[in-house]
């Protein structure tokens, strides 16, 4: 019998990519391998973009960013880099505790601030990076925490939740009776911190969170909220669904992003002042990793503030949304229903959903990306469509007329969804 161990390390390093080989075989095998569409965004342009295809390159319609209100391109926005990368340079030089803090990351900061009405903000690289060590470190440092998930909570909270070590519970998703029987079970004395989103991107579906925040009232519970799909784009000044629903003074740690609405890159918490303070000196992935640039960090302050006063973005984007909600169902297409930007399409089938939107791509100049497991359960894969306050009527006709042609192609279901988007 041959020693696999021996014969890799008999042909060098090099044979340890048949392992990698038969990992990346698995996923095709389940219909899950990813492609990334090489497209270069043209500024003044979006949605339009250039896609880069085997055949060469090739105008494109983009309906599934997460530049959500297009602010990526704002003239303010852009002109903010530009001006703080002549000023400040390129580079932020390194770590916050090696390098000191840009001036722009302060000022930064203090905008998140002041939107979510809070003491402090910490700003981290990315949204991933600002729930992954934010949620670990701040259970860490509560001694025996339970942590209550919801069931669709994001993967960059659930690996928070892993790397803090504490006891976790998973309630069923916006159950707020069943999250009730967890803190009834754990009694009122035990540390507990519910960990939730506001608005779940691959449905479009959004938490009950007064009703979240009285139950967690009732026990005591720490409350942390994941706004990344929100803030920009609700609530008075954009500061997201908890400030719509007049619940933000109510949230202990509010989380969002400054890659979506906002445009830019980054993610950040914002909280007391004692538990920012705390989170900025224990949690590894703020510690060790170079601080955001000031030209972004500039962008990001335009981009907040621009959004603070201008209800524009926000209303427009929201009327594209159900002009194309509307458009979709008219042509007895399965929209999922959801009452935010968010317009999901179901499909059920990995190997469809990717045909659709290869189609789309291919023969209409519309590019939306599957969404297959593990994003989204198996069974439930869809095409996830954001409208923006770009996309105009003729797009949105377009569209409609090219996912019922794709539709009858591939002999999808027809027909208007009874069940909620989950």
């Amino acid at each position: 019998m041959t020693n696999p161990q021996r014969s890799v390390r008999e042909v060098g390093a090099a044979g340890y990519d048949g392992f990698f080989a038969d990992a990346v075989a698995r996923l095709h095998v389940e219909r899950r391998y990813r492609i990334f569409a090489d497209l270069e965004r043209m500024a003044g342009r979006f949605p339009c973009a250039v896609w880069h295809s085997p055949q060469g390159p090739k105008e494109v319609v983009i309906w599934c960013s997460n530049d959500y209100l297009g602010m990526g391109q704002h003239p303010k926005v852009v002109r903010a880099m530009i001006e703080a990368a002549t000023r400040f340079g390129t580079g932020a030089g390194g770590t916050r505790n090696i390098a000191g803090t840009n001036h722009p990351l302060i000022e930064l900061e203090g905008e998140l601030a002041d939107l979510h009405g809070k003491e402090a903000a910490l700003v981290f690289t990315s949204g991933y990076v600002s729930n992954q060590a934010s949620i670990s470190t701040i259970a860490k440092l509560i001694p025996d925490c339970l942590i209550l998930s919801d069931a669709l909570n994001h993967n960059s909270m659930i690996e928070g939740i892993r790397q803090s070590g504490m006891e976790k519970k998973i309630f069923r998703h916006n159950d707020v009776g069943h999250l009730e029987d967890l803190l009834s079970a754990a009694g009122r004395h035990r540390p507990t911190l519910i960990v939730f989103e506001s608005l779940y991107s691959m449905g479009g579906d959004v938490a009950p969170i007064s009703r979240l925040c009285d139950v967690a009232d009732r026990y005591g519970a720490m409350t942390y909220l994941d706004e990344v799909h929100a803030v920009g784009m609700y609530g008075e000044r954009g500061a997201g669904i908890a400030a719509r629903d007049g619940a933000m003074h109510r949230i202990d740690v509010i989380e969002g992003t400054l890659a979506k609405a906002f445009g830019c890159l980054g993610g950040y918490i914002a909280g007391s002042a004692t538990l920012i303070d705390a989170v900025r000196s224990y949690a590894p992935g703020f510690i060790f990793t170079t601080a955001l640039p000031p030209p972004i960090c500039a962008a990001a302050t335009a981009a907040i503030r621009h959004l603070k006063i201008s209800d524009w973005e926000r209303n427009r984007q929201q009327d594209r949304a159900r002009r194309v909600k509307s458009a979709l169902a008219a042509a007895e297409l399965p929209v999922m229903l959801s009452n935010t930007h968010v317009v999901p399409v179901a499909i059920g089938d990995p190997a469809k959903c990717k045909a659709a939107s290869d189609l789309l791509l291919s023969k209409h100049g519309i590019y939306i990306q599957p969404i297959n497991y593990p994003t989204v359960a198996k069974g439930t894969e869809r095409l996830r469509i954001t409208p923006t306050p770009c996309h105009d009527d003729h797009m949105i006709a377009e569209l409609a007329a090219a996912l019922v042609e794709v539709w009858g192609e591939l002999g999808l279901p027809r027909g208007c969804l009874p069940y909620a988007a989950e």
